[in-house]
């Protein structure tokens, strides 16, 4: 099987004389491999996520994901891709806060034809979605028509994931999703995550300034390791 995700050569600038960037020479994630990256704020962890994601796309390189260059993709060709193949953990959730806990989960799907398929379909796929939830500790008082709004941070946090894992991804980034929790939430968050992860057979790239939490993945990476913040006159076009 091919690398879930490589990077080779990437440079990526924000727009604007500020320039901020970063480069990337390479790096690699392995089908079913879970890896922690740290690195202290400002130092480009969103804008690596971003880049893996197809949010934006690089000045040069290659990003493959399952070894499709994502890189050479348009816009919308690349959301397309990223709803069927990647789950997303946004460390603020994103969730619709006047939409139900069970409609933020399927919203994953609703650009994705394939992974649609995979979560049961239009009979299958709510069943789905209140399974993961109810999996991952949300009480079933709580899944039945609550908006996610009236939701504790902590509650939210795990329809996110849900949201994330349903249709079974190849891929799930999670951006700082244990930052609100304090020590004994986040062990129970990550016990229920790794359990839904190896079930679909998904890959796991999380990011954490919390190195505690290194002994639980099988690959700890510093963001230094890999990537390269552009200096100003570096930026420069």
């Amino acid at each position: 099987m091919p690398d879930v995700l490589e990077m080779s050569d990437v440079t990526f600038r924000w727009p604007g004389r500020s320039g901020f960037g970063i480069t990337v020479d390479r790096f690699t994630l392995a089908p079913r491999e879970k890896l922690l990256l740290i690195g202290p704020s400002g130092s480009g962890k969103s804008t690596l996520l971003a880049l893996i994601a197809g949010i934006v796309a690089p000045q040069s390189g290659r990003i493959a994901i399952l070894g499709t260059d994502i890189a050479r993709l348009s816009a919308s060709q690349r959301d397309r891709y990223r709803a069927e193949h990647l789950g997303v953990i946004f460390q603020m959730f994103n969730l619709l806060p006047y939409g139900t806990v069970v409609d933020n989960v399927l919203l994953s799907l609703s650009f994705a034809k394939e992974r649609r398929k995979r979560a049961g379909g239009p009979a299958g796929e709510r069943q789905e979605a209140t399974r993961l939830l109810s999996r991952l500790g949300l009480e079933e008082k709580l899944i039945a028509g609550r908006s996610a709004s009236s939701l504790s941070v902590g509650q939210q946090q795990r329809v996110a994931a849900a949201r994330a894992l349903i249709g079974r991804p190849d891929l799930v980034i999670a951006d700082e999703p244990t930052s609100a929790l304090d020590r004994n939430r986040q062990i129970a968050f990550l016990d229920l995550l790794f359990g839904e992860l190896d079930a679909a057979g998904a890959a796991l790239m999380m990011v954490s300034h919390d190195e505690t939490l290194s002994h639980r993945f099988g690959r700890v990476v510093n963001l230094t390791e890999i990537a390269r913040v552009l200096t100003s006159a570096e930026a420069a076009p």
